[in-house]
């Protein structure tokens, strides 16, 4: 009995290992056929997925062909659209052409919806190109071989790289396999550099890729400059996120229209983020100096009442009074040699 009780648990291990290696056994004979059916099944999943995405959202077949056109209207983001529970999202048009329009430079505010543009018609035509409805009213989609992002800001610290250069390494991936089938999505390029070394090379890389790859791009940017582009190549196309100012604030309309601006309103977003008034005064006054074409930051600078001088006023000098006496035009070159010497006698007294 003693030698029941203490090999029990060890013999229903071997019994359950043998029922368990025997259902293995009998599984294998049937391995075809379970990948096959869980292949089936997959499918299934899939399509019924993106059929009740598509039909609770109120997405559009679309119309893939092998052309080189995009065009897209009332594009959506499908992720924004559920998550931006604050406002309404508001749809865009896109038309990309080989003609007249496979270079496309965003301008606009900062937060005015540059981004999401960018974004969205990215993912119109991945979700295209995967077989799913997209998030429009009618979507035509030139098949595409790649899609190539250059997005964000970061830095890999460990292997010396700077955002900046982390920045160059996306675009030079981009420049050397980008063809003329692919999508390219820059949002913002050269902000880790001095201005003008950040608006020579996105003008550089906008030229090149116009020139030489012809790929369908979208380049968002902050540089103004780069709206002159559109008269440069002639499949250059400026559109902009239209804004109002009502009030002294910045009211922003999500609405992609045609056309560049000169102006990105960035002290008032950060008047919205909250920053100091005395801080947002300063950087008007600065904005206002740069934008007359000079860089004097301390012109009209004032020091605060609570702050105590460095050194005591003090009134005016023996030599500037004696100046402000003399008649200049009334003196000989000797009288005028004897003032001089009357002056340096009189800088040497203690004040």
């Amino acid at each position: 009995r003693e030698e029941e009780i203490v090999h029990a648990e060890e013999r229903m291990m071997e019994l359950e290992y043998g029922l368990f290696q025997e259902l293995r056994r009998d599984v294998c004979k049937h391995t075809a056929r379970i990948q096959r059916d869980a292949e089936i099944i997959a499918q299934i999943d899939v399509l019924l997925s993106l059929a009740d995405v598509a039909t609770s959202n109120g997405y559009c077949k679309p119309d893939v062909t092998e052309q080189y056109d995009i065009v897209i209207e009332e594009g959506r983001h499908p992720v924004v659209e559920k998550l931006g529970v604050d406002r309404e999202f508001v749809p865009n048009d896109t038309v990309m052409d080989a003609e007249n329009a496979s270079l496309l430079v965003l301008t606009g505010p900062n937060m005015a919806g540059k981004s999401t543009y960018l974004r969205q018609v990215a993912l119109i035509v991945l979700m295209a190109q995967m077989g799913s409805f997209v998030p429009a009213k009618r979507a035509q989609i030139g098949v595409v071989d790649r899609i190539f992002t250059r997005i964000g800001a970061s830095d890999n610290l460990v292997r010396g790289e700077s955002t900046f250069m982390i920045e160059m390494n996306e675009t030079a991936n981009i420049l050397n396999c980008a063809t003329d089938r692919s999508l390219i999505v820059i949002d913002e390029m050269g902000r880790g550099t001095s201005t003008f070394d950040g608006i020579s090379i996105a003008w550089a890389v906008a030229e090149y890729v116009h020139d030489h790859i012809a790929a369908k791009t979208l380049f968002a940017t902050h540089y103004h400059e780069l709206t002159e582009l559109a008269n440069e190549l002639r499949r250059a196309k400026n559109l902009n996120v239209a804004v109002r100012e009502w009030g002294g604030k910045v009211i922003f309309l999500y609405r992609v229209v045609d056309g560049g601006v000169d102006h990105s309103y960035g002290v008032q977003v950060a008047r919205l983020a909250g920053l100091p008034q005395s801080v947002l005064d300063r950087a008007r006054s600065v904005l206002e100096s740069l934008e007359g074409g000079t860089f004097a930051p301390a012109l009209g600078r004032s020091i605060p009442a609570q702050q105590l001088p460095l050194f005591a006023e003090q009134g005016e000098s023996a030599v500037e009074g004696e100046l402000k006496k003399v008649d200049l035009d009334r003196m000989s070159p000797r009288d005028a040699l004897d003032f001089l010497y009357h002056l340096k006698r009189l800088s040497r007294k203690p004040r």
